[in-house]
């Protein structure tokens, strides 16, 4: 863990809700993909939790969602503007475990995913991955996991676009190969995952956090193998570990 002062470089509107920040700082302490980040904020007491979109040598990518107090601050900053962020959060996912991925992001689960597909990509290996979304004017990314060489498979509630349905439903109806599977999303949709893939597969979990590192104890969830801290032993998790 390190914490950093990062300067925005631009802080742009993907759709009317989500925005991507891109940021210039020291990012030597984020070794993962499914790593997260907590910012600071002026004037509010807890720093924010965001899941790490991208990042390379020098700069960092975020994807949040407006949903409250802190999120509608971030979007109205802007490029030139720094932050107080803690990095290298969380335990991320480990690519060692696949060899035919599938991906499976469902809104603002999507961000973790990217960072994730360009890494299996680079390791060579074929990457699908399913993007979940209520309605087609949500949808973001899938042109740019296209870009990376990944094959995307985009599912709407209200059928919009792409498949009607669920991500479960789009991965069921493209008869998708894949050997291991990662996903970040609401809890209901990773339940649903859970319970139709036949494979293992690792869960990134959302929970409230107080501290981000593990000191407060506030994110504990029980698992099948005693009380974990989503913030410190996650926010990635075997399927097999988590108990619904």
């Amino acid at each position: 863990m390190q914490q950093v002062v990062f300067e925005i470089e631009s802080n742009v509107a993907l759709t009317p809700l989500v925005y991507e920040m891109r940021l210039k700082g020291d990012t030597s302490e984020i070794k993962r993909p499914g790593q997260f980040v907590e910012v600071a904020l002026d004037g509010l007491f807890l720093r924010r939790p965001i899941s790490v979109c991208d990042f390379d040598e020098g700069h960092l990518t975020l994807v949040y969602k407006v949903v409250g107090k802190g999120t509608d601050l971030m979007a109205s900053m802007t490029a030139g503007t720094r932050l107080n962020i803690l990095t290298g959060l969380g335990n991320g996912f480990n690519t060692a475990l696949s060899q035919r991925p599938l991906l499976v992001g469902g809104g603002v689960g999507v961000p973790p995913m990217y960072r994730l597909a360009r890494q299996l990509i680079a390791e060579g290996k074929p990457v699908t991955v399913v993007l979940g979304f209520n309605r087609a004017d949500e949808l973001f990314y899938a042109d740019r996991f296209e870009a990376l060489g990944a094959k995307v498979i985009v599912a709407t509630a209200d059928g919009s676009l792409g498949v009607k349905g669920f991500v479960t439903d789009a991965i069921r109806e493209s008869g998708v190969e894949y050997d291991y599977f990662y996903a970040c999303g609401p809890l209901p949709m990773l339940k649903a995952l859970s319970e139709c893939t036949t494979t293992s597969g690792a869960l990134s979990l959302e929970e409230r956090m107080g501290c981000g590192f593990g000191i407060c104890m506030g994110c504990s969830i029980q698992t099948a193998n005693g009380a974990k801290r989503v913030c410190k032993e996650g926010p990635v998790f075997r399927k097999e570990e988590i108990i619904w």
